[in-house]
């Protein structure tokens, strides 16, 4: 197939591993991509946040913004209409973002198969953390792309109840999880080897990768380094909680058992996952599929997760993972104490969870065969 890419990301971050681990895999089964995006993803370095478009989203009113993002939509129409005539792709793939009608657009211009992956319910998400101007602009821009695609491409089952909320029929979503690249987690780093290379032996770290907001809770971890000498915690990454944390530490008298690397290139972060005993998902998005939760996974973490629905989507308590009652403040130090004692359970939930990669199907590569699928249920004919 030929597959029209389309999507608005102008940062290098998660959203921009997503889009290259999911379009490397379609390319890998022979799929051709023509993509149609800001060529700012691919100026920025890993953690950046967009540069000129940021810039305008922090200086400019909110809802001459808002209207600027609608006009993009414009812009984005008339290159995706110039790909449409140059290349003649098969089909449409497009990231869902908001006040982006121009893939609907086209696909009822050119008659083109779409699909919509939406990795967020991004009206309800500016509305809460940024404030919407526009909010009747905004509302009517999400059912329009979402009421419009052929599939709606959800990555959790509780933001897919969200889609159908929005009048979307259940016959027109499909729940696809993130994933991982197993070519990167085949040979996994000999634990003590990669806590050497860190300046860690001997010590029991816990791990965090990821940018570190307060309400993950890491203050909670920080204290638990005092139960024990031994103890270390290791943060790789960076974020606006960070400064707050170092000087938790210092307060407390461990300074020398908190680590934080700022950010790491995406090739060398296996290296200090591989040094984690136990790997911590603090807290989590109600709707959200965590990237670095699939790579504990690969990696073989005994892992530390909130008992919430979407993580419940992939983990099971005491299989693949340790959950806790994020509703109870004891919830997370006690999950983390019950694996710090126990290095056996440490290992069984790594086995488990490393397993469950397979199990589930929770590689880019299975995702790019759901795509595929798809596409060819919606009548893109099959190679001969």
């Amino acid at each position: 197939m030929k597959i029209l890419y389309h999507h608005r990301i102008a940062s290098k971050d998660g959203q921009y591993v997503h889009v290259e681990e999911l379009t490397r895999a379609l390319a890998a089964r022979g799929h051709e991509l023509v993509f149609v995006a800001p060529k700012l993803t691919e100026q920025s370095d890993f953690g950046g946040d967009g540069g000129l478009v940021a810039r305008l989203k922090r200086h400019l009113p909110k809802a001459f913004y808002e209207l600027l993002e609608l006009g993009y939509s414009l812009v984005a129409y008339w290159k995706l209409h110039r790909a449409v005539k140059r290349h003649r792709p098969d089909c449409l793939y497009e990231r869902y973002n908001l006040y982006l009608p121009a893939g609907v657009w086209l696909k009822r211009r050119f008659v083109l198969p779409m699909l919509l992956e939406i990795n967020a319910p991004l009206k309800d998400e500016r509305a809460r953390y940024d404030g919407l101007a526009l909010p009747r602009l905004a509302e009517w821009s999400e059912r329009f792309a979402w009421q419009g695609a052929d599939m709606t491409l959800p990555v959790t089952r509780v933001l897919a109840d969200r889609v159908a909320a929005r009048g979307v029929p259940e016959a027109r979503i499909q729940v696809i999880p993130n994933g991982i690249d197993w070519d990167k987690f085949r040979t996994l780093p000999d634990r003590n080897q990669a806590k050497a290379e860190l300046g860690l032996a001997g010590r029991l770290v816990l791990g965090f990768t990821g940018f570190v907001r307060d309400w993950h809770g890491l203050d909670r971890v920080v204290a638990l380094l005092t139960d024990a000498p031994e103890r270390h915690l290791l943060i790789v990454g960076d974020g606006p909680a960070c400064n707050d944390l170092q000087t938790q530490a210092q307060r407390l008298g461990v300074a020398d058992r908190l680590t934080i690397t700022g950010v790491v290139g995406r090739d060398r972060v296996a290296g200090y996952v591989a040094a984690f005993d136990v790997a911590l998902q603090p807290d989590v998005v109600a709707y959200a599929s965590p990237l670095k939760l699939f790579e504990y996974l690969a990696m073989g973490c005994a892992i530390v997760a909130p008992d919430r629905p979407n993580i419940r989507e992939v983990m099971v308590h005491d299989r693949n993972g340790w959950l806790f009652d994020a509703d109870d403040p004891t919830g997370l130090p006690d999950a983390i104490r019950t694996l710090c004692d126990d290095a056996a359970l440490r290992e069984r939930l790594g086995e488990g969870a490393r397993a469950s990669v397979d199990d589930q199907g929770l590689t880019w590569a299975r995702n790019a065969e759901r795509v595929e699928a798809l596409f060819h249920d919606l009548g893109v004919a099959r190679p001969d």
